[in-house]
C-alpha cells in the first residue's frame, strides 16, 4: 500500500506553501492539502485486503448516536435471543451480550487516531517522496489498529461459536480439526462446507427457505496456500503417512494409499501462482495467521477453555476433543451472504469522508516541522456467529 502525491505543477506550488514564513499562508496550504488528502486516504483504508474490511461499514453521521434494530438482521422465525458480540474501546475483549431480536441494539464506538510530522525543509524543497511516505504512514497506522482489533473480535466470536443440540458439546462448535494433523485436504474443504450448512439450518432444524447459506471465504495463512498448491503433484486423500514409490503392500491399507486429483484440477492448480478461488471460495492470505503468529496466538488465548473434536462427527463414534495446541493453526471460514460482520464508522458533516485528517500545528514554530492528525471513529460488532466457522490444522 503506497500513497503516491502526482508532480503536477499545482501540487507542487501547494507543497512549497507549506513551507511559507507567512503562517496564515503556510496554515491555510496545510489545511487545503488535509481536505485533498483525507478522502483519499479513507479510500485506501476501505479498499486494503484486510481481515478489518471483511465487515459491511454501517455509515452514521458523526454527531449522532448509531443503533441497530435486531430484527431487521434475523430471520422472523428466528430464536427469541441472540448473541452478539462487541467491544467497548478499541483493543478490548470482546463481549457477548444476549439480546432480544426485537431490540434495538445501541453500537459502543471509539476512536483510531494517528498522528505524524515532517520536516518543513522538505516542503520547501518540493520533496512529494516525504510528503507521499508521510501519509503512508498515516494510512498504515490507522489499518494496523483496524486489524488488531477486528481480529480480536472475530476470534473471540469464533472461539465461543456453538449451533446445535448434540450431547456432546465439541460436536456443537463451529470448529473442528483437519483430517490430518498439519495438513489441509479436499476432504477437510468437504466438511466444512457441510458444518456450515448444518448451522445455518432453519428454525426448527430443517432445510431453510429462501436463499441456501453456505461457504463464501476462507482465510488461510501462506502454508495452507502451499498445502493448495502441492495439490498439483501431492495426493489428495486423507492418507496419514508418506506412501513408498512402490505399489502398495497388503498391508496398506485404502486410507493411506495416496490418490492424486484428477489431471484438469491439477493443471488447473498448477498454473495458477496467485490462487484467488479454490472449489468456488475466495482464498485471502493473511501472514498474520499460522503457527506462532499474531492471529493465531490471539485465538488460542481465547480459546483456551474450549475442547475441539478431532475431526468433524468423530467424538460420537469415539473420538477425543481437546483445547487447540500450540503447533496447531486456525483457519477461518466465513459466509458473507449474512450480514452478521458490521463495522459502524463516523462520516464527518463537512467532507463527507470517514477518515478525518487535520492540520496540527503543535510543531510549526518550535521545531520547524509540519504535522497532521487523523482519526476514524467506529464500532464493530459480530450479529449472528452462525457466520463463522473454522479447521484447526
Amino acid at each position: 500500500m503506497k500513497i503516491v502525491l502526482k508532480r503536477t505543477d499545482e501540487q507542487v506550488e501547494l507543497i512549497k506553501a507549506l513551507a511559507s514564513r507567512n503562517r496564515e499562508v503556510a496554515y491555510q496550504a496545510q489545511v487545503a492539502l488535509a481536505e485533498f488528502i483525507g478522502p483519499v486516504l479513507a479510500e485506501v483504508i476501505n479498499n486494503a485486503p484486510t481481515v478489518s474490511n471483511l465487515f459491511t461499514s454501517l455509515q452514521f453521521n458523526a454527531e449522532d448516536n448509531p443503533s441497530i434494530p435486531l430484527d431487521l438482521y434475523y430471520d422472523v422465525y428466528d430464536e427469541d435471543y441472540v448473541k452478539v458480540y462487541s467491544q467497548s474501546v478499541a483493543g478490548g475483549l470482546p463481549q457477548n451480550i444476549v439480546q432480544p431480536t426485537a431490540s434495538e441494539l445501541k453500537i459502543a464506538t471509539y476512536r483510531l487516531d494517528t498522528a505524524v510530522a515532517f520536516d518543513k525543509k522538505y516542503a520547501a524543497k518540493s520533496r512529494l517522496d516525504v510528503v507521499s511516505k508521510s501519509f503512508t504512514r498515516v494510512a498504515q497506522e490507522i489499518m494496523l489498529k483496524q486489524e488488531r482489533t477486528s481480529a480480536n473480535l472475530l476470534m473471540t466470536a469464533l472461539a465461543n461459536a456453538s449451533t446445535g443440540t448434540s450431547s456432546t458439546a465439541s460436536d456443537n462448535y463451529h470448529c473442528f480439526r483437519s483430517s490430518a494433523a498439519g495438513r489441509f485436504v479436499l476432504n477437510d474443504l468437504n466438511k466444512l462446507f457441510t458444518k456450515i450448512k448444518r448451522i445455518n439450518a432453519s428454525f426448527v432444524g430443517g432445510t431453510p427457505s429462501g436463499a441456501r447459506r453456505g461457504l463464501t471465504d476462507l482465510i488461510v495463512s501462506p502454508e495452507i496456500i502451499e498445502e493448495i498448491r502441492g495439490m498439483a503433484y501431492n495426493p489428495i486423500n486423507t492418507k496419514q503417512a508418506p506412501v513408498s514409490a512402490s505399489s502398495p503392500s497388503a498391508s496398506q491399507t485404502a486410507s493411506n494409499v495416496g490418490i492424486a486429483a484428477p489431471d484438469e484440477i491439477r493443471n488447473q492448480i498448477f498454473s495458477q501462482a496467485g490462487i484467488p478461488e479454490f472449489f468456488g471460495v475466495s482464498l485471502m492470505e493473511i501472514l498474520e495467521f499460522g503457527v506462532g503468529k499474531r492471529f493465531n496466538t490471539i485465538f488460542s488465548t481465547v480459546a483456551s477453555g474450549v475442547s475441539f473434536a478431532d475431526n468433524y462427527a468423530v467424538p460420537a463414534n469415539g473420538g477425543t476433543a481437546r483445547a487447540i495446541q500450540a503447533t496447531e493453526q486456525i483457519l477461518v471460514g466465513l459466509d458473507r451472504s449474512r450480514d452478521s460482520l458490521i463495522r459502524a464508522v463516523a462520516v464527518d458533516s463537512d467532507t463527507g469522508s470517514e477518515f478525518t485528517l487535520t492540520a496540527d500545528d503543535q510543531f510549526t514554530l518550535r521545531q520547524n516541522k509540519i504535522g497532521y492528525y487523523g482519526a476514524i471513529e467506529e464500532g464493530r460488532m459480530v450479529l449472528d456467529n452462525r457466520a463463522l466457522v473454522g479447521i484447526i490444522s
